[in-house]
């Protein structure tokens, strides 16, 4: 039985408070220590509307020996008086020695007065009060209890009686209440003992309470005030006082309001009670840890998150959730806006107690909103403490690990299918490569070195490629000119050193092909070059230049004019048909669904490319 004690100046009294005290706290049955003397006016005592219990001191005041008790209090045990009287109050009642021995012992020393307040609370909730006077008096202690049930009057009485009883709770109590009438406001004393000063005139004219919010929970106080002007019948809310001697207090409000058929409000009554003592035991211990999450944004700490009231989360919870610290309440619309039913029925589960621990995954909507959704994780267990039951919890927002491990995965899927892609790739060039070889050994049997020079650029040119397209993840989008610019520089080192050739290269900067064009091109380009190296220059030829320009005609066609300052040819043989290079060139145009055809040139020869800049991109599975 978990006992407070506070001292209120202010009345002169030591409050006792008393939490969920049970039937076996009260009495034990054991032996007497001596016989007691009967009491006389017995019947007398019994009828004055207070308790009345005596005891004897024991042992020069280090026991007392209970010769009395009153009433309420053999009721409240379920005892008869021949069942305490003559005991030791040590003995037959532990609990209540621990508390009045000290009280006891002072005022038989010293021959003084103690006032005392009993209240006895049950789940936080004030069950009954006892103001009680502790004398010394003919060498005895007597305890003097206003506020005992008199069951022996008729019910007019006992009504009365209750109403006057419940009075006097509210009076000595951080328990209050109001009501609104015609704009004009009606205040208990419960409200002038919860903000610790004396009635004032103009107090009839505004709301006391709310007069004394914290600015943090003014916004509170202002939605609290929208709803309650909205029409609301009932509403509940928790907010933060400081009274005019700076005391900070948590306060519980229930209002309820009465309105005419046009809306109107006819009354309105609140009932408002002091948690703060409440509101203490359950944040203080967990401050630091709130403190320790203040900056974490994605990860939230819940403390008592099934309680609708005296609740505390970390600023993650509203960073996950999107809700404004100051205005959200402890509503279950959150788990609403949850996805998956399954997590929704659990979390039904855990409100009724069913369960006692949820650990779930699921996708939130923020705001109701299925276009803003949040992957969170979420873990509540209950537990006991101080014979209450508790709650704690965390939230954690895991919508960018989820985002990551997806990307991770189609980043793996898609690097699979472009490992498949090159390993195509590489086997249709060495089939290309290998066509190239069977014919050229037919056609050039007699002569290796042509064989071996177009083998080499040839192959120059596919390892660029591969080269270059071997670490990117786009097949679709490849830049010509880098390609054009690099094959001009190994062209440059095989051929162009030793037999005294430039090469040169114009290429607009947008042209972007994908590999299923950039290919047979690369072909095309290194086999009109080998022509023009086999046949446009003799060896005493000045200045051998070979030059390719490449521009876009329009959004579908690009040009390709390459041509060498060279000897020429036979005009008579420009139909492209009389040799196997001009055959292989064919064959790629053919594959590159293009066309190429000779141009006039003033000196030497040239070609006109014309090539798709786009082609249906297919990946080999």
């Amino acid at each position: 039985m978990p006992i407070q004690r506070e001292y209120r100046k202010l009345e002169g009294v030591e409050e006792i408070n008393i939490y969920d005290m049970q039937e076996k706290d009260l009495f034990k049955y054991v032996d007497p220590v001596m016989e007691m003397p009967k009491i006389p006016f017995l019947t007398t005592l019994k009828n004055i509307p207070c308790d009345l219990d005596i005891f004897i001191p024991y042992n020069d005041g280090e026991d007392f020996i209970i010769q009395m008790l009153g009433i309420t209090a053999l009721e409240r045990g379920n005892i008869r008086p021949s069942d305490v009287e003559g005991r030791l109050l040590s003995e037959c009642s532990p609990g209540f020695h621990e508390i009045l021995q000290d009280i006891f012992y002072d005022v038989y020393k010293n021959k003084s007065n103690r006032k005392l307040r009993f209240n006895y609370y049950h789940k936080d909730k004030l069950a009954r009060l006892a103001n009680v006077n502790v004398l010394y008096d003919m060498d005895k202690i007597i305890v003097i209890s206003e506020l005992r049930y008199t069951y022996d009057k008729n019910l007019e009485s006992q009504k009365e009686y209750d109403e006057n009883k419940a009075n006097l709770i509210e009076y000595f109590s951080q328990t209050g209440s109001y009501y609104k009438v015609n704009d004009r406001y009606s205040w208990t004393q419960g409200i002038y003992n919860i903000i610790n000063r004396p009635r004032e005139e103009n107090d009839e004219y505004y709301n006391i309470i709310f007069d004394l919010a914290i600015p943090e929970d003014r916004p509170l106080i202002d939605n609290i005030q929208k709803k309650l002007d909205s029409g609301r019948t009932s509403l509940e809310s928790v907010i933060r006082i400081r009274t005019h001697d700076d005391i900070l207090k948590h306060l519980d409000l229930n209002f309820y309001s009465k309105f005419d058929e046009n809306g109107e409000l006819i009354s309105r009554y609140a009932l408002i009670k002091d948690i703060t003592k409440n509101s203490k035991r359950i944040t203080r211990p967990v401050d630091f840890l709130l403190n320790g999450f203040k900056n974490s944004k994605k990860l939230a700490l819940l403390i008592d998150p099934l309680n609708q009231k005296q609740y505390e989360y970390s600023e993650g919870f509203y960073n996950i959730v999107e809700e404004d610290k100051e205005t959200y309440s402890n509503r279950k619309v959150i788990i609403e806006n949850i996805v998956e039913q399954d997590t929704v029925e659990s979390f039904r589960k855990l409100f009724n107690r069913e369960i006692d621990k949820l650990d779930e995954t699921f996708t939130y909507n923020v705001k109701g909103n299925p276009n803003n959704q949040k992957i969170c994780e979420i873990y509540i267990e209950t537990f006991e403490f101080g014979q209450e039951e508790h709650s704690i919890g965390f939230l954690t927002d895991i919508t960018d690990e989820r985002q990551k491990q997806k990307e991770l995965k189609e980043a793996n899927d898609h690097q699979t299918v472009l490992i498949k892609e090159v390993h195509h790739r590489v086997k249709n060039n060495l089939q290309i490569l290998n066509s190239f070889l069977n014919l050229e050994k037919r056609a050039y049997k007699n002569q290796p070195n042509i064989i071996i020079d177009h083998m080499q650029s040839r192959l120059s040119s596919l390892a660029l490629l591969h080269e270059k397209t071997y670490n990117t993840t786009d097949f679709k989008n490849i830049n010509l000119k880098d390609y054009i610019e690099d094959q001009d520089a190994k062209l440059t080192t095989l051929i162009g050193l030793r037999d005294g050739i430039t090469f040169t290269s114009e290429v607009q900067d947008d042209i972007t092909l994908s590999i299923e064009i950039i290919t047979p091109l690369l072909l095309v380009v290194d086999e009109l070059t080998m022509n023009s190296i086999k046949h446009a220059f003799p060896d005493d030829w000045p200045n051998k230049t070979i030059s390719k320009t490449f521009r876009k005609i329009d959004e579908n066609t690009g040009e390709l004019i390459i041509k060498d300052n060279g000897v020429g040819i036979d005009k008579t043989k420009k139909d492209m048909k009389h040799s196997l290079g001009c055959e292989i060139i064919k064959n790629l145009t053919k594959q590159l669904d293009g066309s190429i055809k000779y141009i006039d040139v003033d000196e030497g020869t040239g070609f006109r490319l014309l090539f798709p800049l786009t082609m249906e991109h297919t990946i080999s599975q």
